[in-house]
């Protein structure tokens, strides 16, 4: 246990102390002060379906954490929801979120000298925060996600979130019915749960598979299904035994195991989230991990899953076609995943996929047979050039042409830019920059999921480009470039591109290039000045002093 309150003696010597005294008032006996304190982080809300059926969890893992002889201590972690805030002001907080989630969990648990911490979460800040807090803490830990959303219907077709968003530039294209386009807002989410495609939720709940944190076979389950809630009974049972067996974190989060959880990322067709999220992961835990360790990954691992938002088919049909543990599998048959890695339940990732088969099943098709994946590499390609010095992440699958050279049409803000999209002022052959949303300059790197859905929409997401410093959301697709770095705002080259000038973007090379003389840029540098923040006081004001750049996560406790 930790060097806490209950190593505390008084006068006296007797092994006791004036702080039990509060505990005994929230039902601890005097049997119970040498049992492990477990926190239970509940990210339960009404806010959004993602969290809303989280409650349920956290009562079968609080009874299941008693009944293995550990006392539980339950407190909130705030969320907020990218869906509801999606293209407005409140989108800033988003990313801002992912810091503060692991903020509160460090405060609660450490500020409480608990024993261990069990986290759970749904919606796509509330994984990478509470991952962060765990591998900072180093108590024994475990995440548990909330589940996903079952998928909606119209018409016979699958809906997710996703596709209210698209419908928006079918409609103003003229391409969808107003009886459609109100269909599918009205049946888009039928229930609780995360968003519903490999989007970012679901990535990183996957990857946490991969990467030994949360239980095999856990991520891609609906969350109003009970298995879900015995999962997270499962979840504390072994939370508690890892703690009778000191075992930490940081002996799971390693460099071999991030690559474990970056292959199932490329594998499943993840998140461009992913990229941001595990430099923020890695810098917690003390493992050295780079921007370019992506592109390294990218290059050796095949796209095996057909999942929205580019593929046919949701979270819920991939959990029933064998899910994280067979892809899994499929990657250690390959020499492709690190078996040796230790996970929670104390037995390495070779034993725990012991059982599942190499191959998957034949009667479905939502993962692909090893010699026939749906791409050879890695859809998320870390491209640089003199655009972005430091990188910038492409998500390339499902494009025919993975490059575009054109002229540039410049927006200072993600709303400047949605306004001409719905206006129908951009043409086949653009490429869009969106800038200053990055991690100052927005700041909080808000997501773009609201014009490029407009795009695909108006059915220009394979012929527009689309550059920014800010993010994208999981469920985006098309030519889309994020996380430019250095951002605008620090006076990185996106800030000096002027309206027209040509821009090339090319995946296979992956090159991002601003078609403009060196000469031409520094002139323009030398007339560039720092606009003044957009916040001054509050949450956001302190974000933007304290954040690093995009290529080293947008992480607030960094270092050089």
């Amino acid at each position: 246990m930790a060097d806490n309150w209950r190593s505390k003696t008084i006068t006296g010597g007797v092994a006791r102390s004036p702080n039990r005294a509060m505990l005994r008032a929230v039902g601890f006996g005097d049997t119970d002060f040498e049992k492990p304190i477990v926190g239970v982080a509940n990210g339960h809300s009404n806010l959004n379906p993602c969290n809303a059926g989280i409650q349920t969890l956290v009562d079968r893992a609080m009874a299941a954490l008693t009944q293995a002889g550990a006392m539980p201590q339950v407190f909130g972690v705030p969320t907020v929801t990218d869906g509801i805030g999606m293209g407005t002001e409140a989108m800033k907080y988003s990313l801002v979120s992912r810091e503060v989630i692991a903020d509160a969990i460090e405060t609660s648990v450490n500020g409480q000298a608990m024993d261990g911490a069990l986290v759970v979460g749904g919606c796509d800040k509330n994984m990478p925060g509470g991952m962060m807090a765990l591998a900072r803490m180093n108590v024994p830990g475990i995440y548990v996600y909330a589940g996903t959303i079952k998928p909606g219907k119209w018409k016979g077709q699958d809906l997710t979130i996703v596709s209210a968003f698209e419908a928006v530039g079918a409609y103003t294209a003229g391409k969808l019915s107003e009886e459609d386009f109100v269909g599918i807002e009205k049946n888009a989410c039928p229930g609780v749960g995360a968003c519903g495609g490999m989007f970012t939720a679901n990535t990183m709940s996957s990857s946490f598979e991969a990467l030994g944190m949360s239980l095999l076979g856990s991520s891609q389950m609906a969350s109003p299904d009970p298995e879900k809630a015995d999962s997270a009974a499962a979840s504390a049972r072994v939370l508690v035994d890892a703690i009778r067996r000191n075992i930490r974190p940081r002996d799971i989060i390693t460099r071999k195991s991030i690559e474990n959880a970056i292959a199932i990322v490329m594998a499943t067709g993840g998140s461009t989230n992913a990229v941001l999220h595990y430099l923020a992961i890695a810098a917690a835990a003390g493992v050295k991990w780079t921007i370019d360790d992506f592109e390294r990954m990218r290059r050796k691992v095949p796209v095996l899953c057909d999942l929205k938002p580019s593929g046919r088919y949701v979270a819920t049909d991939f959990h029933h076609a064998g899910g994280v543990p067979q892809v899994l599998k499929m990657l250690l048959a390959h020499g492709l995943l690190h078996g040796d890695c230790m996970t929670i339940t104390g037995r390495t990732m070779a034993e725990e996929l012991a059982a599942v088969p190499a191959a998957p099943r034949a009667d479905q098709d939502v993962i692909r047979p090893w010699g026939e994946p749906l791409y050879a590499q890695g859809h998320l390609a870390i491209l640089k050039g003199n655009l972005a010095p430091e990188g910038c992440v492409a998500k390339i699958t499902g494009l025919k042409n993975p490059s575009i050279t054109g002229p540039a049409r410049v927006f200072d803000s993600e709303p400047a830019c949605m306004k001409a999209i719905l206006a129908r002022k951009i043409r086949a052959g653009d490429v869009v920059v969106i800038r200053y949303e990055g991690p100052k300059g927005g700041p909080g790197m808000q997501e773009m999921l609201a014009p490029t859905s407009a795009l695909v929409g108006q059915g220009l997401g394979e012929s527009v480009g689309l550059i920014t410093d800010g993010r994208f959301s999981g469920g985006t697709w098309g030519m889309v470039v994020g996380h430019v770095a250095p951002e605008a705002y620090v006076g990185g080259p996106i800030g000096l591109v002027r309206e027209g000038d040509s821009i090339t973007i090319d995946a296979k090379k992956r090159l991002i290039q601003l078609n403009v003389s060196a000469r031409e840029l520094a002139a323009r540098r030398r007339k560039w000045k720092q606009p003044k923040p957009r916040y001054t006081k509050g949450l956001l004001a302190k974000y933007t002093k304290l954040v690093s750049t995009s290529s080293k996560g947008a992480i607030t406790d960094w270092s050089d």
